[in-house]
């Protein structure tokens, strides 16, 4: 699609698909920082965190629309296939 790269569903797929493991990453990471047992873990304060790092992914896939490669959230441009 070489209309408007915010419209197309792989860009969406693409940017939803980054935004979910940036929320799982997010999430290990300030569990496995405070170092305490999966019950006691400071749950809402790792799922807010990691909420909004999701967030910021979305944001940063929007923001790299126009940047790389044209109709996905890449912010390099892919490089060419080699013959």
């Amino acid at each position: 699609m070489r209309g408007i790269p915010l419209l197309s569903k792989l860009f969406w797929l693409q940017s939803l698909d980054r935004a979910v493991r940036t929320f799982a990453q997010t999430l290990v990471a300030v569990l496995g920082a405070n170092g305490v047992g999966l019950l006691d873990a400071p749950w809402p304060a790792a799922l807010s965190a990691a909420g909004m790092a999701a967030v910021l992914s979305v944001l940063t896939s929007v923001a790299a629309s126009n940047a790389g490669t044209p109709g996905t959230p890449d912010l390099l441009k892919a490089p060419a296939p080699k013959d």
